[in-house]
């Protein structure tokens, strides 16, 4: 049973967008699935009440203390808040099998994500433990820019993978507005997103 966790500290980088999608996907794979929302923001609970109810379910994970998921659910993702407490964190990356880390193609977001997992490898006692189970995604990134030439350079410098690099498209804004994804669509409506996320897909699910 994958449960992926969408982490990163710095607000505005695109997790829930990622949480959501990711939840998207799975449901419409037809596997039964849960998305669980851990910010007080509560972004992804408010878009799972705008959701369809037409399109493949997706339950909320209400669970206050982090553990193993109801039997019976295959797939869960858990969207966490900015400025993560580390010890939440640590309860996070214990309980999920597999993490995600999202960033934009910005200086700023750069040098944020430097200091995360400098941090992250601290709080976990060993580095060794993050190309296993982490990998980064670049979110929003439009390729002719220089902005993403810099991302490139920056992930092509760390021992961590890259699950994906999602296009930017306002796609997901607009899907966002009535609780849909990328993946409650058919796909030729969304093809060119949809093929940016096959090797994510492909990770998480390894």
């Amino acid at each position: 049973m994958p449960v992926v966790a969408i982490v990163n500290p710095k607000g505005g980088v695109g997790k829930t967008t990622l949480a959501t999608n990711l939840a998207g996907a799975f449901a419409a794979a037809g596997h039964r699935t849960m998305l669980g929302d851990f910010d007080r923001q509560q972004s992804s609970r408010d878009w799972l009440s705008l959701r369809p109810q037409a399109v493949a379910r997706i339950e909320g994970w209400e669970e206050s203390e982090l553990k193993r998921p109801p039997r019976g659910v295959t797939h869960v993702v858990i969207d966490t808040p900015s400025q993560i407490d580390p010890r939440r964190l640590a309860e996070v990356v214990r309980v999920a099998d597999r993490v995600l880390m999202p960033m934009q193609p910005s200086m700023l977001d750069l040098l944020a994500m430097r200091r995360f997992l400098d941090e992250l490898g601290s709080a976990l006692r060993s580095r060794d433990r993050l190309p296993g189970k982490f990998a980064l995604v670049g979110m929003r990134v439009d390729a002719r820019t220089r902005a993403a030439q810099e991302l490139d350079r920056f992930f092509s410098g760390l021992d961590i993978p890259v699950a994906a690099i999602l296009r930017d498209t306002q796609n997901y804004v607009q899907l966002a507005a009535h609780g849909l994804s990328l993946f409650d669509l058919p796909e030729h409506r969304v093809a060119g997103d949809r093929e940016s996320w096959a090797p994510l897909l492909r990770w998480v699910s390894g």
